[in-house]
């Protein structure tokens, strides 16, 4: 029975691999589509839209991942039916049940898969993605891992610790240089916002260097206007989103988001369906086994790949699309993220009982 689960595996994670490849190069090419019309703004060329294809590729991955586990499984286990390799096995006493225990088996695996990549791999090359693409779109900023954006102003150069959801900024440094490039004084804020055309930054501390730079005065404003010509859509790019974290991430995040009073429904939406990726991903193997046991009475591989396609772009169509439903209408985050993969189990369950 080892022997038949890794057969029935190898030939299902085969055609997983197939299908997953079709899908990311179809989705790798809308993507570079799209960067294409922002190629030219500021230092942006077709150099970084390629690059920021290629660093997309893990996020494709993992959004298709389910996709691509329905299809592949329909399809590997049609390839044994055709070739009636599915009949002899159950011929030799193989239960329907133990095929589906072998089947499932591959179905862990594949979740195993969509989780690693989810947490290891897509938060990194998002990162960095969106990172390149807004540092050369925005020539005078530039975004560091640890330290937050560094911008230039004229002489004066300001770093902004993070760049809340409503575009507000926490922890701002402003450095003001004089025309020699010798430091004249340094502001530390709180808290910003955009208001009235101009940034009001509050629980400032101010330290003045003499002109003989010989001592120094601080003092404390507990409000004051910032003028300059970056503006919050210019900063909106540098946001940290939700497919820049892994779960734990989000997790602390969202709680970070809280003590700020930030919103934190599509946060908390992207929480959830991060952990509800590997789950859609066995449940999408599960709906492959009733479309290929009814092939075995009565034929038709064309006919229930077609349905396996459709029962595919169905759910992640449902699962993409619910999930603005989920914002707009307030309805909570949790069951947002499970039901399209609930109700995808109860068809499955449906049909294994029909079969």
């Amino acid at each position: 029975m080892r022997i038949l689960d890794l057969y029935i595996g190898r030939v299902i994670l085969y055609q997983t691999g197939v299908v997953l490849a079709v899908l990311v190069s179809l989705f790798m090419f809308i993507t570079f589509i799209e960067q294409v019309g922002e190629v030219g703004t500021g230092r942006y060329g077709a150099i970084n839209a390629i690059e920021f294809t290629i660093l997309s590729v893990p996020r494709i991955i993992y959004e298709v991942f389910p996709m691509s586990a329905l299809l592949g499984s329909i399809l590997g286990l049609s390839s044994l039916a055709v070739s009636s390799e599915l009949v002899v096995i159950r011929t030799a006493g193989v239960s329907i049940v133990r095929l589906m225990g072998s089947v499932l088996k591959v179905g862990a695996i594949l979740a195993l898969i969509a989780m690693l990549i989810g947490e290891l791999l897509t938060p990194w090359s998002e990162t960095e993605a969106r990172r390149g693409r807004a540092e050369a779109m925005q020539e005078e900023i530039s975004q560091q891992t640890d330290f937050g954006l560094w911008m230039r102003d004229h002489m004066t150069y300001v770093n902004v610790g993070e760049v809340l959801p409503d575009l507000s900024l926490l922890n701002v440094r402003i450095f003001e240089f004089d025309n020699e490039g010798r430091l004249r004084s340094l502001v530390y804020a709180d808290h910003g916002g955009y208001r009235d055309q101009r940034w009001r930054l509050d629980g400032i501390e101010q330290t003045l260097i003499n002109e003989n730079r010989t001592g120094a005065e601080s003092k404390d404003v507990k409000a004051a206007y910032w003028t300059t010509d970056v503006t919050p859509e210019i900063l909106s790019v540098f946001m940290v989103r939700p497919d820049q974290l892994s779960a734990w991430q989000l997790s602390r995040y969202i709680s970070h988001l809280r003590e700020n009073n930030q919103d934190t429904g599509s946060y908390e939406l992207s929480f959830w369906s991060k952990i509800m990726t590997p789950v859609a991903t066995a449940v999408m193997v599960i709906l492959a086994i009733p479309f290929v046991f009814s092939q075995m009475r009565t034929g038709g591989f064309g006919r229930n790949l077609f349905f396996g396609i459709m029962l595919g772009l169905a759910y992640f169509a449902f699962d993409k699309g619910f999930g603005y439903v989920v914002l707009v209408f307030d309805i909570p985050p949790l069951l947002g993220a499970m039901l399209p993969t609930l109700l995808f189990l109860a068809v499955g369950v449906v049909l294994l009982r029909r079969r």
